[in-house]
């Protein structure tokens, strides 16, 4: 996925309480307002990801720069290995930067272990540098899920990092030169499938199974609102027998039967770009993906005009709430952290101004979820970004802790399009498979 935004100014005054910002005497180290002395140097450890090493290595420089502190920091593309060793042997990193939802789990065994620092007075700290505080910096909505308050209560154990509205990405000039005009509900979209199809142009493509999770989640509340969207993540009894999950069964095997055929052989980690590319050639319209796609593909062929475009989804009917997923990545502390205050400094510089604009100057720019973050991205990012300015609504948050629930509802896609599932066989693998995560969770 994609994001970045942060830094700078510290007062004279010694009221450090509200951020242990590094010392009153002296913003280069010493107490920390609670009679500790904060450390001189902290280890970070961040993930290695299509957005580069460069943001990461000038944001610790600048954190030196503004607090004193040094930062020793590790990049690696598989930091789960990296890490996991070392910790294992009892030698952890003050703030660790990697995502829920990766294949090896490790953020989410670390919530499951209890094994977070809990950083919530981080919200009330001032941005090191600056006046205001990380909460009035953070885009609301950002801390209102599991995706930072993993136990459900008010407390916050993940920072959110890296943010990218998802939709349906496309060519602007496609459409332009075709004279159709993006879908706002999905009776349009389903018509503009039609026109294409004369054409010999598909409606959809996608890079692999697995994005669909940038539909489902908006798909839920366009279905059903906030309530259905809880009982679907939360896997209720019965939820999936509703007239609101009827909806999300029709419109994803709808979005399958319009979905080039090509798509399932090359739905794979290997291949996946070669779907993408297909949108690219303009020999079809959408694909579910975020932000980063744009870098990823930025030095793939294209047709003549090629503009990036995104749309939230389609409304259920006219004059209907448009949905976007957003996705974000996490920062965290672990509670075996040994400089758990100056790690809490760091995680608060990290929605500084110097720090949101270090992250987005890259070649794979990213962007922190903070208010002002659009002051840091070119036109062509703005215009990726600028989803929730023509009036959709963000969702952020998804389906509580197991990722199980991919296997029955998402990547079964792949045979919906080439055939060889029925839609009837999907529904019932994905009753089955609620019924079993939900008996599993109560058992603990």
């Amino acid at each position: 996925m994609a994001i970045p935004k942060k830094l700078m100014k510290i007062a004279a005054v010694c009221s450090v309480a509200a951020l242990g910002l590094a010392a009153c005497s002296s913003p280069k180290g010493g107490d920390n307002g609670k009679g500790a002395e904060t450390a001189k140097s902290i280890k970070v450890a961040a993930l290695e990801s299509a957005y580069g090493q460069d943001g990461w290595k000038a944001v610790t420089e600048a954190f030196t720069k503004q607090t004193g502190i040094k930062v020793e920091l590790q990049m690696n593309k598989n930091l789960e290995d990296a890490i996991g060793a070392q910790m294992k042997a009892g030698d952890y990193p003050d703030v660790v930067h990697l995502a829920l939802g990766r294949e090896k789990g490790l953020t989410e065994t670390m919530v499951k272990d209890k094994a977070l620092t809990d950083i919530t007075d981080v919200l009330d700290m001032k941005v090191p540098g600056e006046e205001k505080t990380v909460k009035e910096k953070l885009i609301p909505g950002f801390l209102e899920s599991t995706n930072t308050n993993p136990y459900g209560d008010d407390k916050t154990y993940l920072a959110p990092m890296f943010y990218t509205p998802t939709g349906f990405y496309y060519d602007v000039n496609l459409l332009k030169k075709n004279g159709w005009e993006a879908p706002t509900t999905w009776d349009e979209m389903w018509a503009l499938g039609d026109k294409a199809k004369e054409k010999g142009i598909s409606l959809f493509a996608y890079p692999t199974a697995g994005y669909f999770d940038a539909i489902l989640y908006a798909l839920l509340y366009e279905a059903g609102g906030a309530d259905f969207f809880q009982k679907a993540t939360t896997f209720q009894d019965g939820v999936w027998d509703t007239p609101e999950a009827q909806q999300v069964f029709d419109v994803l095997a709808k979005i399958a039967s319009y979905t080039d055929k090509v798509v399932p052989a090359q739905a794979n980690k290997q291949d996946f770009t070669k779907n993408q590319q297909l949108i690219l050639d303009d020999k079809a319209i959408f694909m579910p993906n975020g932000d980063w796609v744009v870098g990823e593909m930025k030095d793939a062929p294209r047709a003549d005009g090629f503009e990036w475009g995104n749309i939230a989804l389609p409304a259920m009917k006219a004059g209907g709430d448009r949905y976007a997923t957003t996705f974000f990545e996490q920062a965290w502390i672990p509670a075996k952290a040994k400089n758990v205050d100056a790690a809490k400094q760091f995680i608060a510089f990290l929605y500084s101004d110097a720090a949101a604009k270090a992250f987005a100057s890259t070649a794979s720019p990213a962007f922190q979820p903070i208010t002002n973050a659009g002051d840091f991205m070119s036109a062509e990012k703005k215009a990726v970004y600028g989803i929730y300015d023509n009036g959709a609504k963000a969702v952020v948050g998804g389906i509580a802790g197991t990722n199980e629930w991919k296997q029955a509802l998402l990547f079964p896609i792949d045979s919906l399009v080439s055939g060889s599932m029925t839609k009837q066989q999907w529904i019932d693998g994905v009753k089955a498979k609620n019924n079993d995560i939900r008996a599993t969770l109560a058992s603990k």
